[in-house]
């Protein structure tokens, strides 16, 4: 049932990005599926958990990134960690080299790989190219990073570690979790929205950049609004993981109904630009109204709508009070998932984010700024721009 008109809240930082777990096509597939299939899996995929809708969803999301196969894990958390943990492990003298900016599933797979890891500053080409060359081109490496960096919005320079992964003999290795569904002609992420025309026409004799990424992890959670997670890539790395990795092994496979529902969510965005489109008008449209009254965004190009802090306490009672006297539900993101300092809450518009949601929001964060006299815009730009504030007015041109 739902809340009374006074108790309602509206989530602005939801990462159900286009509203798909309501989507009425992907429910009725997952009613119908739980109907004749029941509510477990019933094993583990290697035995009596793996059916028909884990074969149409994983040959569904490798025909998203042109890869030759997919796999689906329980969540991408685990398709990070064990994949990244199975290859740094089974690779002789593996170095993995991961942007100090990436996402903990990350992090742990490099730890639980006991490969030797090298860390290179956030999108820094430089630095990463620096540790590229320190090695012996024999040595095998794997490059780890991120497309949309889901605390900052920031976007990595696929293209260019390609090219480094290129030169120095390395695999690439990119999670486009926070991208997926959300760019490109289809929705496969940031790589395939780099070759925007190329992939919207489905015809090239050339690689484009996606087809140069040697393996690329997604969720079939947020922008899909179902749970799970895969990895895809050739078929001798796919089927390397499958069989040896103990995150896919181990563990109850995801239940028929939910991979049922995911397929056809994945499907119904390939062919479906509507909500992508609606979710970029919003995010330009809430960034530009937040700008023009000196709320303080971290700048990028994506989606993420970073507002900036910068104190733990003034974060959490502002989050607090939009909730409480707003009704507007943004979550405050403090120490450890940011630096100390760095406190901020971010802002994620969907489709559904309508103006009149969004003029309420700008109203209540001019409100909340003014009542604890949290730093706007100018303030941190006559402090020398901390985090590109109020200097980079570039940085929020989208993609």
């Amino acid at each position: 049932m739902a809340a009374p008109e006074d108790k309602r809240v509206t989530v602005w930082c939801s990462n159900d990005y286009l509203g798909m777990s309501k989507n009425p096509h992907v429910l009725q597939k997952m009613h119908e599926t739980l109907d004749t299939y029941g509510a477990g899996a019933g094993g583990t995929r290697n035995i009596s958990g793996h059916n028909q809708h884990a074969v149409k969803l994983e040959e569904t999301l490798a025909r998203l990134h042109r890869k030759e196969a997919a796999l689906v894990f329980s969540s991408c958390y685990v398709a990070n960690d064990t994949t990244l943990a199975t290859l740094g492990s089974k690779l002789p003298d593996c170095v993995i080299l991961s942007d100090s900016s990436n996402h903990a599933s990350m992090i742990q797979g490099i730890r639980h790989s006991g490969a030797r890891k090298m860390i290179f500053r956030h999108n820094d080409l430089v630095d990463l190219e620096a540790k590229l060359a320190s090695l012996p081109l024999h040595v095998p490496k794997i490059i780890a990073f991120e497309s949309v960096y889901s605390m900052c919005g920031s976007v990595g320079p696929i293209k260019q570690i390609c090219d480094l992964a290129d030169k120095y003999g390395a695999m690439t290795f990119l999670d486009e979790v926070h991208a997926i569904g959300l760019y490109g002609p289809h929705g496969a992420g940031v790589a395939e929205h780099l070759d925007y025309e190329t992939h919207t026409k489905g015809i090239t004799t050339e690689k484009t950049i996606m087809d140069r990424v040697d393996i690329i992890t997604g969720t079939l959670g947020k922008a899909y609004g179902c749970v799970g997670g895969y990895i895809a890539g050739s078929a001798k790395m796919v089927d390397t993981i499958r069989s040896l990795a103990p995150g896919f092994i181990f563990t109850t496979s995801l239940p028929p109904a939910t991979m049922a529902g995911a397929q056809v969510s994945v499907e119904y965005q390939m062919s479906h630009n509507g909500d992508r489109r609606l979710q970029q008008l919003h995010t330009r449209a809430t960034k530009a109204a937040l700008q023009a009254i000196g709320i303080p965004i971290i700048p990028n190009p994506s989606h993420i709508i970073p507002v900036l802090v910068g104190n733990a306490e003034l974060a959490k009672r502002a989050s607090d009070i939009l909730l409480n006297d707003w009704g507007v539900y943004v979550q405050a993101i403090n120490y450890p998932t940011v630096a100390v300092g760095e406190e901020r809450l971010c802002i994620t518009p969907t489709p559904g984010h309508v103006n009149e949601y969004r003029q309420h929001l700008v109203t209540a964060l001019d409100a909340v700024w003014t009542e604890l006299g949290i730093r706007r815009t100018e303030g941190w730009a006559a402090q020398g721009g901390f985090l590109r504030v109020g200097q980079d007015h570039k940085g929020n041109e989208p993609l």
